[in-house]
């Protein structure tokens, strides 16, 4: 029988290309593989997907989706994401358990891959006897904090909101138990078990893959490797992948994308090599008007070409989107004459911009990030440095990460509120494009691009692990 893996992303259309780009990379490795990914429906926007299914499943015969039917949430005053996303996938086990067997009557499964939402599928593919493996789409540090997070729940009884102290996790700096993603901060709230459930998991498979690569995260990988993040020996392979970003992003039918590209890619093209600050912030990330004034201000007073991605505000003051309105009047969120004072050295797009082919950009030196990791890998691929600007998820750990261990970022300090003033706008995007400290950051940059291609090549440390995880199959 032909040999398949099964893929297994939670919803949001982030977690969906990153499954695809592994499962293209598995058959870079192995082209007889038939790779099946199972796709979920939950009851709010997690992002449109239907363009970009539709497209990898024109272009990629060896990709093959599998919908689940939609289940029925019982009542529930969550509104969230994580929390909804959880039970949803929860639910759902029974309808991956039919399809796995269903598949599995002209296929020889060599594993079931799921992402850290999907961990609860793991008991089935244990049940039906098939390898159940995580993939992990954050880096190897914010993996040691989650595979340690059981030892933390263990040793306190408090949340960690209330701990107000540092948390000494193997293998990355000290964490202010603060930076903790929001849903592990309460330990009375339902997505704090859902978390230390799911992190409980990870001992429990076949292996781990993780979308990053040695040299990057050198102390966290070798921490990860030696097993010192569980007790009791009980760390399964690690094997870093990465880096694994999508070349470019979803289809959009609109068109409009495509004149987006065009402007600003032309604009780019007029400006000095290295001489523009990038500003994007994700699908989801969101800024008040009172913030996109600030930002607005800071960018005018350092004098810098830059080139931002500017988003309408949330109708509920919340830092997540739920989904894009690409009608925005930038005259009316923007301060007053600010566009015409800096339309000869700046260029605001609404709503989106094509990432990567920005940081690729010769033109482009620094990135004003939210740090989510798939940015994150963008600017390394680009040797493009940062500032390190968080706002949902474990962004917050990401920061730390960039700023102290890998040193390839500055940080955007925020008040208590998560506000950030016009002035340390300023001052970091003229530490990152004028300061020695940038200069050094901007040459570690250049250099962790160089070994981020290394990893890739024959004989690379994640081209080695990506070999090891197809051989360990034949051993099943």
């Amino acid at each position: 029988m032909e040999e398949a893996i099964v893929l297994y992303p939670s919803p949001p259309i982030g977690h969906l290309i990153s499954m695809v780009e592994l499962g293209k990379l598995l058959l870079t490795q192995k082209p007889s593989l038939s790779i099946h990914i199972l796709i979920t429906t939950v009851p709010y926007d997690s992002g449109s997907t239907a363009p970009y299914i539709a497209n990898v499943a024109a272009t990629i015969p060896s990709i093959k989706f599998h919908h689940l039917p939609t289940v029925t949430l019982p009542s529930t005053k969550t509104t969230h994401h994580e929390e909804l996303a959880f039970e949803v996938l929860r639910l759902s086990n029974p309808h991956v358990r039919e399809e796995l067997l269903s598949i599995s009557k002209n296929y020889t499964i060599h594993g079931l891959v799921v992402d850290f939402f999907c961990c609860a599928a793991l008991s089935v593919a244990k049940e039906l006897n098939i390898p159940g493996y995580h993939f992990f789409t954050s880096g190897a540090g914010v993996l040691a904090g989650f595979l340690y997070f059981p030892t933390i729940h263990n040793t306190t009884t408090k949340s960690l909101k209330d701990l107000k102290s540092l948390l000494h996790i193997p293998g990355v700096p000290p964490i202010p138990s603060s930076d903790m993603p929001i849903p592990v901060l309460h330990r009375d709230d339902k997505g704090y078990k859902y978390f230390l459930d799911s992190s409980s998991s990870f001992p429990e498979s076949t292996g781990i893959v993780v979308n990053t690569f040695a040299s990057l995260e050198a102390r966290a990988v070798k921490t990860l490797s030696e097993g010192l993040c569980v007790p009791n020996n009980r760390t399964p392979p690690i094997y870093c992948i990465g880096p694994l970003i999508a070349t470019e992003g979803p289809k959009d039918d609109s068109g409009s994308r495509n004149g987006t590209t065009l402007e600003c890619l032309t604009w780019l093209d007029s400006q000095p090599v290295g001489s523009v600050v990038f500003l994007c912030f994700g699908s989801l990330g969101l800024f008040s008007k009172e913030q996109l004034r600030e930002i607005a201000f800071g960018l005018e007073r350092s004098g810098h070409r830059f080139l931002w991605v500017v988003r309408n505000p949330p109708s509920d003051n919340k830092s997540v989107a739920l989904s894009a309105n690409p009608n925005i009047d930038l005259d009316s969120l923007l301060p007053e004459g600010f566009l015409d004072r800096t339309k000869e050295r700046g260029l605001v797009l609404k709503s989106w911009a094509p990432q990567v082919a920005v940081l690729n950009h010769p033109s482009v030196g620094g990135f004003v990030s939210h740090c989510g990791w798939n940015s994150v890998l963008e600017a390394v691929c680009a040797g493009v440095p940062l500032v390190a600007w968080p706002l949902y998820a474990e962004q917050r750990l990401n920061r730390i990460f960039l700023v102290e261990e890998m040193k390839l970022a500055l940080p955007m300090n925020e008040s208590d509120d998560g506000f950030v003033c016009s002035a340390e706008v300023e001052e970091r995007v003229l530490g990152l494009m004028e300061s020695e400290e940038g200069k050094l950051i901007r040459e570690r940059a250049i250099a962790m691009k160089i070994a981020a291609q290394a990893a890739l090549n024959e004989g690379g440390s994640s081209r080695v692990a990506l070999s090891q995880l197809v051989e360990s199959w034949k051993h099943k």
